[in-house]
């Protein structure tokens, strides 16, 4: 293991991703060096909300990047820790898969959807092994960027502006995985950083080898993709099939984490404190079986909500 490298913004190799400009808060770092460490990792990626923010608060999302062949079966492995800082605590949900595994969904050529829909959004490259293993997740990222951009062409307008194309990637990908995004959820991206989306879109359409028509990267730009129609067609009989086992894949995954993720007990606890108010008190037991504990927390949940509730 080597030194932690400074956030990097390549999504696409020579492109401004978009990310905030300049390193992560230390404590990050830290984090994601500790994480590597306890691990093995050639690399950490930090990514989500708290990217964008560049808040401390909440839970803060890693991707630790493993080496080794690809893994068999379903991935990544999923946790969650606690760790004091100033005073406070840092918590993080921390997702753990190779980065063999990792590069090859990003290509597209896994049944998965998560990897290019998750990381053709911002992130950062906030720790790795060396300068050859850096490379190795930034082509990854650059390979999310083409497969979610050809994709984005193909379900998009004939013409239409930047937003047009990552609205209907973004909305595509929620219909065909397990989620409860709010409508207007991809809305809320795009402008959260407009100008990453404006410029990444026409980057990763170039290293695809499909040519645009506009305006090029400006706002309110109209762009015509010269996306033929055999080419249309057989990307969206690639995307048909991933739709179709998206929901599935999701599930399995589900019942995996559930069986699996370390620290199961306590992510809970904080949700159930952090957006109800009730606290929710943990024993070794309940740490150590979080299914067989979850129905006696939902009905102490449930009591607790009545008790709150006024008097008719």
């Amino acid at each position: 293991m080597t030194a932690a490298v400074r956030a990097t913004r390549g999504v696409v190799p020579g492109i401004d991703s978009g990310v905030a400009a300049g390193p992560v808060h230390p404590a990050i770092t830290g984090l994601a060096t500790e994480l590597a460490r306890t691990a093995g990792a050639v690399a950490v990626l930090f990514y989500g909300s708290n990217l964008r923010t560049g808040s401390l608060d909440g839970v803060l999302d890693f991707y630790v990047l493993l080496p080794g062949p690809r893994e068999r079966g379903l991935w990544p492995l999923v946790s969650y820790l606690e760790q004091p800082f100033a005073g406070g605590t840092l918590r993080a949900k921390v997702a753990t898969m190779r980065l063999a595994t990792f590069a090859h969904a990003a290509s597209g050529a896994s049944l998965d959807t998560t990897i290019w829909a998750r990381f053709v959004q911002p992130s950062a490259l906030v720790w790795a092994s060396g300068a050859e293993e850096a490379a190795q997740v930034r082509a990854a990222i650059a390979a999310c960027a083409r497969t979610a951009a050809r994709l984005a062409v193909a379900l998009g307008p004939d013409r239409g502006t930047h937003p047009d194309y990552w609205r209907a990637l973004f909305r595509a990908t929620y219909r065909a995985e397990l989620r409860v995004e709010a409508p207007g959820r991809e809305d809320a991206i795009l402008a959260a950083d407009p100008a990453h989306y404006r410029t990444l879109l026409e980057a990763a359409l170039a290293q695809a080898g499909i040519a645009v028509d506009g305006q090029g990267a400006v706002p309110g730009a109209v762009l015509a993709p010269r996306l033929g129609t055999h080419e249309r067609q057989a990307i969206l009989r690639w995307w048909a099939r991933r739709r179709r086992w998206g929901k599935a894949l999701n599930a399995l995954r589900l019942l995996r984490a559930a069986a699996t993720f370390d620290g199961a007990a306590r992510y809970a606890a904080w949700k159930v404190e952090r957006h109800t108010g009730i606290a929710v008190p943990l024993t070794p037991w309940r740490e150590r079986h979080p299914l067989l504990a979850a129905p006696g927390l939902l009905w102490r949940l449930w009591r607790a909500r009545r008790a709150q509730l006024p008097e008719k």
